[in-house]
């Protein structure tokens, strides 16, 4: 906490011009409602002060000379002391207290929504405000231990960064890359026998590719059983030579014979 005396006022908030209410006991557990009090006819209006005082906050009420009107203790927040009514945000429950432990209960209210927000503001702040001293207190007294994040002597930190691939590079320990024989000459085609290095072409033996294995050619499709396959299976060139021999009766017929 801070060093102040415990008897030292600090003033949060003031506003000019409050309306108190006589209210009844609680209609319902759901709480008071604004619009069953006289609004229009305020039992008492005055001025409002909020003030801290060591831990606690107190809501004063005074006439503009300061005669004191009653007082309301908050020791915590949000607080039974002071309770807002269901229907509106203006007006709000204040349980006033005195010495000697009695206390009754008012209601009090703002002409202006402003007003009320910053009442609710006050309060907040102020135990805000407490909170935060109790905690830099516990740390003046307890102090946490700092941590010695330095290297020591003969220490080493070793990163790997990663690119843009996700790889991580590794400086001059990184294999190269593969150039690859690759020099856009493919091998020869299923069937294609091949002997020797020599029958391949320049590019080919140059790229130092190893000498291709032989593929066997694909199987001919199986032909249905009444198919003729006599002319066509025996004599691979039967229709070249049917239709060239067709040809030449025909140049034979048109040819014309000068005499």
């Amino acid at each position: 906490m801070s060093n102040l005396p415990a008897d030292y006022e600090r003033i949060l908030l003031v506003k000019p011009e409050v309306m108190v209410y006589k209210i009844g006991p609680r209609p319902s557990n759901r709480g008071y409602r604004a619009a069953d009090w006289d609004l229009s006819k305020p039992d008492w209006k005055g001025r409002m002060k909020i003030i801290s005082k060591g831990d606690r906050c107190i809501i004063r009420f005074e006439d503009m000379s300061g005669v004191l009107f009653g007082e309301c203790y908050v020791d915590e927040w949000p607080s039974v002391a002071v309770e807002s009514v269901l229907d509106s945000c203006r007006y709000f429950v204040i349980r006033l207290s005195d010495p000697s432990g009695r206390h009754a209960f008012i209601g009090a209210g703002f002409s202006d929504r402003g007003d009320s927000f910053d009442f609710n503001v006050a309060i907040s702040d102020h135990f805000k405000w407490l909170k935060q001293s109790k905690e830099a207190d516990k740390l003046t007294h307890n102090p946490v231990p700092v941590m010695d994040l330095s290297l020591k002597e003969g220490q080493t930190i070793k990163i790997n960064l990663k690119n843009k691939h996700g790889e991580e590079r590794r400086g001059s320990n990184s294999k190269p890359r593969s150039t690859g024989s690759f020099t856009g000459v493919l091998p020869p085609p299923p069937g294609a026998k091949v002997n020797n290095r020599d029958d391949l072409g320049p590019m080919f033996r140059a790229a130092g590719t190893p000498m291709p294995v032989t593929v066997p050619a694909p199987s001919p499709l199986n032909l249905k059983q009444d198919a003729p396959t006599g002319n066509l299976l025996d004599d691979d060139w039967g229709d070249f030579s049917t239709s060239s021999s067709t040809k030449k009766n025909d140049n034979q017929n048109n040819w014309v014979s000068f005499s």
